[in-house]
């Protein structure tokens, strides 16, 4: 924790604390908390009983470690079901997957972040960092990049500015201007590649998952390795990848923005064919 929001309060300060146990990966003592801790030992202490009451954290007394608690569970499993686009993707990715034999993802936006809200593995798994629930850069991910090229001209500056820009591999973009050229590619062509860019060996394509008014709900990706394919063979994949994201706008149009959709066909419009 390198620094305490500012100006969101004291709910702000304890959902901060809450993010550092969670990204630990693991149970954690209080004393690890304080060490990266911007508030004093007693600010912490009370916001990491209060989040414990709450049923936020849970506490071991017998290993003296506090852990993401049973309330947290819960929520998460609401947000799945009622925020995230994985619930309406889910049959759309096993058929993608089932038809191309390589590891599918799915992910939205989250701040300038990319997460990733479900994957289906290829026949023969490659290793890689992507995972469901995980976080990733979205200036060098495919699914990234493409979600980036369709952000509202008004927030895109701001998207932009809260990329690190952090050179992953020798092919990783390492500036806004950079950046901003590839997103104007990514809009021309519908799709966006990422040759390399987080981690060496790993490619993939992926589509945005637009709304029939060009609303961007998230994206969906096939990735492999430089051992199994190239970039012209993922570019072969567009059509289905296309067609997929589709289908997973089409639902999530009718699930997420249902007086929008019931407007729509009053006026005799199709329901959502980004």
């Amino acid at each position: 924790m390198s620094g305490g929001p500012q100006g969101d309060g004291t709910v702000g300060k304890a959902l901060a604390v809450l993010d550092r146990v969670a990204a630990f990966g693991r149970p954690v003592r209080f004393g690890e908390l304080l060490e990266e801790s911007p508030f004093p030992k007693a600010t912490l202490y009370r916001f990491v009983q209060t989040l414990t009451s709450q049923g936020m954290l849970s506490f071991d007394p017998e290993r003296q470690t506090y852990a993401p608690g049973l309330r947290l569970v819960r929520l998460a499993h609401a947000a799945w079901d009622q925020s995230s686009l994985a619930p309406v993707a889910r049959p759309h990715l096993d058929a993608l997957s089932r038809e191309i034999g390589e590891t599918v993802h799915l992910a939205q936006l989250d701040g300038g972040s990319v997460l990733y809200v479900d994957k289906r593995n290829a026949r023969e798994p490659i290793e890689m960092f992507s995972q469901a629930g995980k976080v990733g850069p979205a200036y060098c991910t495919g699914v990234g990049k493409a979600m980036l090229a369709w952000v509202e001209p008004e927030a895109l500056d701001r998207v932009l500015s809260q990329q690190s820009y952090h050179r992953f591999t020798d092919h990783t973009l390492t500036s806004a201007r950079a950046l901003r050229a590839e997103l104007a590619r990514i809009r021309a062509r519908g799709h966006a590649f990422d040759d390399q860019e987080h981690e060496p060996g790993i490619i993939c394509i992926a589509v945005p998952i637009l709304t029939q008014q060009h609303r961007m709900l998230g994206a969906v990706s096939v990735t492999t390795s430089t051992d199994r394919g190239d970039l012209s063979g993922l570019a072969g994949l567009a059509p289905q990848l296309r067609a997929t994201a589709d289908e997973i706008a089409r639902e999530a149009q009718n699930w997420r923005f249902p007086d929008q959709t019931r407007q729509d066909l009053k006026r005799g419009e199709q329901p959502c064919r980004a």
